[in-house]
């Protein structure tokens, strides 16, 4: 990712009434259990394979920009030109739907209130919700990120149900260890081997079936003291700093340009068009939907997914 920046006129001071910034930060989201698995699946050709890692890398890799004054901001995707068809068939456009970070992310850290609208299965909400308090533990750690000292913070928190990008790989040897116990165990009520018991033949197994929601997720943040406002990418805040580079192990999030009181103001307002529901209301829905979409689509995730409606 690319780690240049540019800075305005930093002598005006914190103080100063109207204070706003802007900041670009790169998005990427690691694919490498996604390929692994795809390298072993010998049903799917070494051209189905570079076309869905080519996707795959599409969905995974965003760029954003966060507007923020002393109090407000608003984090929103830098929305490119996209060629008709880039984005695959149904299963792409439902995962690119399940990817937790469309339309604008306002945070209000006076409040500590935020709105996000989001477009899911065609259908618009508008999600209201307090923001997430983080506890953050200060290291001593630094590094330099952009020609600022940053210092390093960590949090543990929920992993976001509606959220794909937590998704990992389900562990199969852990879950056939398993499943043999569970046969031995059964086999033994009904006194037969498990050696004696056939295989009922194999079933088609779904992309969703492969991936596996963590309860937690650990936070590593590195923040700027340079630049004293408690705002950063996405619903991230709460640092005595500017957060430059944020990660959750598999998502990294780092700031490559920075403006502080450029002459032209961003206007910094919530987002109002979508039905309202709460972040728990979201993630059921969104859950909800994402079980019927596997039960639908036994065939993997290029099938389907469009024809679901509310």
């Amino acid at each position: 990712m690319k780690k240049w920046f540019l800075l305005l006129l930093p002598i005006l001071g914190w103080a100063q009434a109207d204070f706003q910034g802007m900041a670009v930060y790169e998005s990427k989201t690691s694919i490498s259990e996604f390929k692994k698995r795809f390298e072993n699946n010998k049903e799917i050709t070494p051209e189905m394979r570079t076309m869905m890692e080519e996707r795959m890398k599409k969905t995974f890799e965003k760029t954003f920009i966060l507007h923020f004054d002393k109090s407000t901001s608003t984090y929103k995707e830098d929305e490119k030109l996209d060629t008709p068809g880039q984005n695959g068939g149904g299963g792409f456009r439902f995962m690119t739907s399940m990817m937790g970070v469309g339309g604008t992310y306002y945070k209000n850290i006076k409040s500590k209130t935020y709105t996000v609208d989001r477009e899911f299965m065609s259908k618009e909400f508008l999600i209201q919700d307090s923001l997430p308090k983080l506890q953050w533990k200060l290291e001593q750690e630094t590094k330099e990120i952009g020609g600022y000292t940053c210092l390093k913070a960590t949090a543990v928190r929920a992993a976001s149900q509606s959220d794909f990008r937590n998704f990992r790989m389900r562990n199969r040897d852990k879950d056939k260890t398993t499943e043999e116990k569970k046969d031995a165990k059964n086999a033994a009520t009904d006194g037969k081997t498990a050696a004696d018991k056939k295989p009922e033949g194999e079933k088609k197994t779904n992309f969703m079936d492969e991936v596996e929601m963590p309860k937690k997720i650990t936070i590593t943040a590195w923040y700027s003291p340079e630049i004293p406002i408690s705002q950063g990418p996405e619903s991230y805040w709460g640092l005595p700093g500017l957060i430059l580079e944020v990660s959750d192990g598999k998502t990294v999030v780092l700031c490559s340009k920075l403006v502080l009181n450029a002459k032209d103001k961003a206007v910094i307002k919530a987002p109002t068009n979508g039905k309202v529901v709460s972040q728990k209301e979201y993630d059921d829905i969104v859950v909800k939907k994402m079980e019927e979409w596997r039960e639908m689509n036994p065939g993997g995730p290029g099938r389907g997914g469009s024809h679901m409606r509310f």
